[in-house]
């Protein structure tokens, strides 16, 4: 954990939505924020209500809170795995969606990492 943080943000997306030979648009599939930054992991299948003390959710591309794993209709897509380390906590947003946890926390990223995975029905 970089020195100086108090909050982790998880952003997970596929710019590859709807067709990789032609993408249209990023779907965003979760977005986590105010993650403590003792946290060390998230369960797979973890719930909403199972999420560490004090995390919030943003709305996904299915307007819902939530993960919403990949079903890509076409094509072998990739899923970017975006983990921010912000200096500080975000306010509450209050159903939120991506564009506005990411305009909040300008100016506040310490460090970040990407893990990029892909899949193919």
């Amino acid at each position: 954990m970089p020195d100086g943080a108090g909050s982790l943000v998880l952003i997970v997306d596929d710019p590859d939505a709807p067709d990789p030979a032609a993408s249209q648009m990023i779907w965003v599939h979760w977005v986590l924020y105010n993650i403590p930054t003792t946290s060390t992991g998230l369960a797979e299948g973890i719930s909403s209500g199972e999420l560490p003390n004090g995390t919030l959710e943003s709305l996904n591309d299915w307007m819902r809170t939530g993960y919403g794993g990949p079903c890509p209709p076409i094509g072998r897509h990739r899923y970017f795995h975006k983990l921010y380390a912000l200096d500080s906590l975000l306010p509450d947003l209050s159903r939120t969606t991506k564009a506005q946890v990411e305009q909040t926390m300008e100016g506040h990223v310490i460090e970040e990492a990407v893990l990029i995975g892909t899949y193919q029905r």
